[in-house]
């Protein structure tokens, strides 16, 4: 089983709802999973077990989580399979449900029990024919290449005032800034929010310079606790998110200086610390899933690391995972990014030209990230990594995520 989220933005780059995406095997490894086999336990939801055994929480404090099932799997016992809060789901079908009796009965027999409803793949011809689905919806994800947007507001407008219009597959910033001016869509979706950068600014905040610095001093060989708790004192936010920390590790602590709780803390407990909390207060100013994404790739880069036999290398490989997108933070290439921190050669090679040891393991993350499902088959055929051991990788990753902001 393969398992990955994938945000829904507003207008204000809020992520206001998750697709969580799922393969339930390997196809490149089972082919019979593409032929006869294709409905072999399809009235199981993979989603919903999935947010039955993280607990939706975990996920998400707040946002509505979307759930793929096929025109099979949406006459399961969705109740019995569903632990999680109804109002929160959001079930996905596509144009394989028809507008036939049997599903407009269902669809309605769901909703009556609290679940929402979201449709895609619908092109503009579907529209009509799919009026007694529609009606039902509260979203439709359309194709922005496809949709003349002012055409489509004017027609769900009259017809169908209640659905609120997903703008998918957003490629650039450019394109989100575009449609957000244009108006009519609610949500948003696509790796526009975490696009490289090509031409960077010439100017980074004080404060972020700050930041740099004291990576750049725990990036150091036996670096000097003293010289980072000066600079930790510098930024109110890092200094309570230390003593926090630190209290959190040792009751009745009595902290008598930041560099007391920097000495309780060590160098390598200090080192980890700074690095994840360094990059929260970094994406201050950007969309709060710049840092999640930058996190999550930390983490999962790390316990991605003994599956590709580089065990040895999880440090390293979490920091390649949390200056993935250091070229978004600071509005700058990633090579002028990455020449201000003292990183390692094979992460700069990963992270500039997918190049060098790293490079395999951060190209199948990506690929992961954006449920390119055939892309990370292929890798796991030829790798034989075990499927199991990968998808373990990634919950523990949104485990370890949550704590972050539960402690």
């Amino acid at each position: 089983m393969l398992a990955t989220l994938i945000p829904l933005f507003d207008e204000k780059m809020t992520v206001k709802a998750y697709s969580l995406f799922t393969q339930k095997a390997n196809y490149l490894m089972n082919p019979i999973f593409l032929g006869t086999g294709l409905n072999d336990g399809a009235g199981h939801i993979t989603g919903l077990e999935i947010i039955n055994s993280m607990g939706i929480e975990t996920i998400t404090k707040d946002s509505d989580i979307f759930i793929p099932v096929t025109n099979v799997s949406l006459f399961s016992n969705i109740n019995e399979q569903c632990d999680a809060p109804h109002n929160r789901i959001v079930i996905l079908i596509d144009r394989t449900v028809k507008p036939e009796d049997m599903y407009v009965n269902r669809i309605r027999e769901l909703k009556s029990m609290g679940y929402k409803f979201a449709i895609r793949k619908l092109s503009v011809p579907d529209f009509e024919p799919y009026r007694s689905i529609l009606s039902l919806m509260d979203y439709i994800l359309l194709d922005h290449k496809k949709i003349v947007i002012e055409k489509a507001r004017i027609y769900f407008t009259k017809v169908y005032p209640d659905i609120k219009l997903i703008a998918g597959n957003i490629e650039a910033q450019e394109i989100f800034d575009s449609l957000k001016e244009q108006g009519g869509y609610q949500l948003y979706e696509g790796e526009f929010y975490r696009v490289p950068i090509t031409k960077g600014s010439t100017e980074i905040a004080p404060v972020k310079v700050n930041y740099i610095e004291l990576l750049n001093i725990v990036n150091s060989d036996n670096f000097d606790l003293t010289k980072a708790a000066d600079v930790i004192g510098r930024d109110t936010a890092l200094v309570i998110s230390l003593l926090e920390m630190v209290n959190h590790m040792a009751i009745n602590s009595e902290i008598t200086s930041i560099r007391h709780a920097a000495a309780m803390l060590g160098q390598r407990e200090l080192k980890k610390w700074i690095t994840t909390a360094v990059t929260k207060q970094l994406c201050a100013d950007k969309p709060s899933e710049v840092a999640r994404v930058s996190l999550l790739r930390a983490k999962f880069a790390e316990n991605l690391a003994p599956i590709f036999e580089q065990a040895g290398q999880s440090q390293e490989l979490f920091m390649m995972g949390l200056f993935s997108v250091l070229d978004v933070i600071l509005g700058k290439t990633m090579t002028e990014a990455l020449e201000m921190l003292k990183v390692s050669k094979n992460i700069s090679r990963a992270l500039i030209s997918k190049e060098g040891p790293y490079a395999e393991l951060y190209t199948f993350m990506l690929q992961y990230e954006s449920a390119s499902w055939t892309d990370v088959d292929r890798v796991m055929l030829l790798k034989e990594l075990d499927t199991d051991a990968v998808y373990n990788a990634y919950i523990d990753t949104l485990k370890w995520y949550r704590e972050l902001f539960i402690k």
